[in-house]
């Protein structure tokens, strides 16, 4: 072999192969001379794939990386190869079997692509708060429709702990205050209507939960924000806009646990917009 030679690296997966084709392009760097292709082979789950993938390898005179999680396919993989004369190299194998020395063989699932599902499952879970984030407490009406669950209520009702505990269960979630004397953003009844959800609480709790949240912050808890005449006008207000609005469901979140709330929530919106209920749990 000669420098002006192109070498070929395949990639063998049967997820999406980037794990391995980072630790090649990482290696790779080593030689800069070089000029070496990387050819990605995603999905590889059958003894045909495997045996087609290892001719084209040998008819090219390249070499494999591997990250296969079957003991059955890595072994077949390395006996074809073997055959052919081809370099192999294991970057799943000595790991899991290092793995299993340590944390025993018998809870490891052997299922394909399944780092694939966990990244999606996180990258979805980290966009669902990013949005969630950005459209608490009605700072952001634009994107409203792109939202799963919209919860809306007054003051102190739990619309932001429950749109961050829904956000990392992977929900796209806004929450929208109603204050009495601010109208209602027009955007909340241009969206999905099944996916709203009113939230409500009894006046003496909330007054309580207003008054220590006032000497929290070293303020009046005697003003007019945790008095229960005033605290009982919005929760008026408040019903009076869920009554016109009669496909949003109410959820009294009383002396509830978040998680019982949340759950119940999820439960409801999930029927109404034909997700199945724990898809996203």
């Amino acid at each position: 072999m000669t420098d002006s030679q192109t070498f070929t690296v395949f990639i063998l997966s049967d997820g999406t192969g980037e794990t391995a084709t980072s630790m090649v392009r990482a290696g790779l760097v080593q030689y800069p001379e070089k000029d070496v292709q990387i050819v990605r082979c995603k999905n590889v789950r059958t003894e045909d794939q495997i045996e087609s993938l290892v001719e084209e390898v040998f008819s090219k005179r390249g070499c494999i990386v591997h990250t296969m999680v079957s003991p059955e396919m890595r072994n077949s993989l390395l006996e074809k190869a073997s055959e052919k004369g081809i370099l192999t190299v294991d970057l799943m194998g000595p790991v899991l079997t290092a793995l299993d020395a340590y944390l025993g063989n018998e809870s490891r699932k052997s299922e394909a692509g399944i780092l694939r599902t966990v990244d999606e499952r996180y990258f979805k879970r980290i966009e669902a708060i990013e949005f969630t984030v950005k459209h608490d407490d009605g700072k952001l009406t634009s994107g409203l429709e792109k939202a799963d669950i919209v919860l809306v209520g007054i003051s102190r009702t739990s619309k932001t702990p429950l749109s961050i505990f829904l956000s990392h269960k992977g929900w796209k979630v806004a929450n929208v205050p109603l204050v009495i004397g601010t109208p209602v953003p027009e955007e909340l009844f241009e969206i999905d209507q099944r996916k709203i959800v009113g939230l409500t609480i009894d006046h003496s709790s909330l007054s309580r939960i207003r008054k220590k949240r006032l000497e929290k912050f070293g303020q009046d808890p005697g003003s007019e924000y945790a008095s229960l005449a005033h605290i009982q006008k919005e929760i008026d207000f408040a019903n009076e806009l869920f009554k016109k609005n009669k496909r949003w469901p109410v959820f009294d979140v009383t002396d509830r646990a978040l998680e019982e709330t949340a759950a119940e929530i999820v439960r409801l919106v999930a029927a109404r917009i034909e997700i199945p209920y724990g898809a996203m749990l």
